[in-house]
């Protein structure tokens, strides 16, 4: 959430009959009543700076791996370090130079778009509105007991509060996840079936056979444009996330689209196990026989699965033995 003036215990009048107040106390953990998150770094700027910062250092703790040597690791690598080498259609200095260039242009779109909204918010207005609206419904629970204007305070306090702080910030970061998945899934999957849009545009991104993680975002420009800044700018929007809001939501799309490029089928990484959206779910995507499937990103699966789009692994497996049969027959 964001700073206010909510810095003393305030009452608002609901009706004739039943006052709300909350104070500083009510707020939960994740709220800060601080003007900026971090001193000297207005917070629109530091929701641009944090994707980037994200991006680049869990890469190269992915990259850290790669090139570790640990032998513990090889189990859970997808492709081997020379499958990496041999298969791949681009340098990395190219990846690199090419992920920095659609940073820039991020940026700039967000600098351009991002406001700092949510600033000096009046919270006791803003859950007297939720409380408003739940009134009917507390009543209605609550029955007779709804008749005790002490009990009736406390219940509505309690449920404007949790309302107010809880379901309704992560209603707004699922939705938002919805949007971007469901942009994301229908413009990749075009970029797929025309043609012309898959050589000029996509087919950048699949010069990267094997996925690595710092080529996560290495797209053609004008792709990279469309496909990642515009439909979390429009998820942003349509939600009415505050600015704060939204810094969850971008840091945590890229740390997920970086994790979706890593290369590892990690049992203990918490974003690989929060959906079947995952490396291993991706890296299908990217091989010739899968490369027609598993179109989500970079949340969930549900548009795949929904469309008749998805492939698991065993069903890469079988086509790929299927393949050679044919071949040696």
């Amino acid at each position: 959430m964001t700073s206010s003036n909510y810095t003393q215990t305030s009452c608002s009048l609901l009706n004739a009959n039943t006052s709300v107040c909350f104070s500083p106390t009510d707020a939960p953990f994740y709220y800060s009543s601080k003007p900026v998150l971090v001193e000297g770094i207005a917070d629109p700027i530091l929701t641009l700076a944090a994707p980037i910062i994200a991006y680049w250092v869990s890469s190269l703790l992915f990259h850290f791996l790669d090139i570790s040597g640990w032998k513990w690791l090889d189990k859970y690598r997808l492709h081997d370090s020379e499958e990496v080498k041999k298969k791949n259609l681009v340098s990395r200095t190219e990846v690199v130079i090419a992920v920095i260039f659609q940073q820039v242009v991020q940026t700039a779109l967000g600098y351009v778009w991002l406001e700092d909204r949510g600033v000096n918010v009046d919270h006791l207005e803003k859950m007297q509105d939720v409380a408003s609206w739940v009134e009917p419904l507390v009543r209605f629970v609550s029955g007779e007991a709804g008749e005790d204007k002490r009990v009736k305070a406390l219940v509505l306090h309690e449920v404007a509060y949790y309302m107010y702080w809880w379901v309704i910030p992560t209603m707004q970061l699922l939705m938002a996840m919805f949007i971007i998945d469901t942009w994301q899934y229908f413009l990749h999957r075009f970029m797929h079936v025309n043609k012309w849009f898959y050589k000029r545009f996509h087919s950048w991104h699949h010069r990267l056979y094997v996925p690595y993680a710092f080529g996560a975002l290495y797209n053609h420009p004008l792709e990279g444009f469309a496909l990642d800044s515009l439909g979390a700018a429009l998820a942003e929007y349509l939600t009415g996330m505050t600015t704060r809001q939204a810094l969850v939501l971008f840091t945590v799309s890229t740390f997920k689209t970086v994790d979706d490029h890593c290369g590892y089928k990690l049992p203990f990484d918490p974003l690989q196990l929060m959906s079947g959206n995952n490396a291993d779910y991706h890296d299908i995507h990217h091989q010739q026989i899968g490369i027609k499937s598993n179109f989500a990103q970079p949340f969930f699966i549900h548009w795949d699965v929904l469309l008749g789009t998805r492939m698991t692994r065993e069903e890469l497996e079988l086509r790929r033995r299927k393949g050679k049969g044919e071949k040696a027959q």
